[in-house]
């Protein structure tokens, strides 16, 4: 029991280490192809813990501290000996199932030159196209089913990836880099993308495909805070079909990402209930079935 009164971050840890206990249990009861396709699920939180640990040797952070600050779905608790970019690079190469996003895609110097974002942006493209790759060698409703779930995650990083490189040193090349080869938007959508220089054209673009219309039709022009709100609403959707059809692995993928979304609601309810804002719950919360 934990003493009154709970803090949101107290609440938002014991959750996440309940989630990866589940995970944890089924992972133990899966065979293969089963618990291959679990371990692809913890691969984007590696990828966000080992960005968090390069920055942080960056800046000369302590590296124990860092680790503490790392999801636990995706620790990897080898990283916490490394003392240097060389040291760390060689390390993820050897101990994590990261290592071919990391020799395909970078070099040991690029951990001290390339910027975090991009770095986080380049080994997510080289995760999701790998996760793809898999799931349509599985075949049969799993590929189905999970082909939409993670083109709907290729498109919607797409999207980020261009509206937070408005305005900066970013060219249309190495925007189009950083898209995944697969989605509803690959090839053209990209290339319309690539050429974009504010929210608005952005925006014309996405309404020419009819499943992002109405996610942009929520939005006002020239704004986009409630953007992410409406992306999570169509991914929960999309989570929740799963759930409808029998035989297939997807239903394990929905299951974490769905608990994912449910920890995010309790983390906004509960700082809505700690500053006092309760009229805001409604603001971010994403409704499930």
């Amino acid at each position: 029991m934990e003493p009154s009164p709970l803090h949101t971050t107290t609440i938002v840890e014991k959750c996440t280490l309940k989630l990866v206990d589940d995970y944890k249990h089924m992972l133990c009861q899966a065979t293969e192809p089963m618990s291959t396709f679990l371990e692809y699920i913890r691969y984007g939180h590696m990828i966000d813990n080992v960005v968090l640990i390069v920055t942080g040797t960056l800046h000369e952070r302590d590296v124990q501290e860092l680790i503490e600050k790392c999801h636990p779905l995706g620790i990897i608790a080898t990283l916490a000996v490394a003392q240097n970019m060389r040291e760390l690079y060689r390390l993820v190469l050897v101990d994590t199932p990261l290592a071919p996003y990391f020799s395909e895609c970078l070099t040991s110097e690029d951990l001290d030159d390339m910027n975090i974002e991009i770095m986080r942006n380049t080994l997510y493209k080289a995760y999701l196209e790998d996760f793809y790759k898999f799931c349509q060698k599985l075949g049969g409703a799993t590929a189905e089913i999970m082909s939409d779930l993670l083109a709907f995650e290729a498109d919607r990083r797409a999207v980020n990836i261009t509206i937070n490189s408005i305005g900066t040193e970013l060219t249309r090349e190495d925007r189009k880099k950083l898209y995944s080869n697969f989605g509803l938007l690959y090839p053209y959508g990209h290339e319309e993308l690539a050429i974009c220089e504010d929210i608005d054209q952005v925006r014309g673009v996405m309404e020419k495909y009819p499943p992002y219309q109405a996610i942009f039709s929520k939005m006002s022009y020239g704004e986009s805070q409630m953007l992410d709100k409406a992306f999570y609403e169509e991914e929960v959707r999309r989570l929740c079909l799963a759930f409808e059809q029998q035989f297939h692995y997807a239903v394990f993928f929905a299951y974490m990402r769905l608990r994912e979304q449910e920890i995010r609601n309790l983390m906004w309810i509960s700082e809505c209930v700690a500053q006092n804002q309760k009229s805001r719950i409604h603001d971010s919360v994403v409704y499930m079935f």
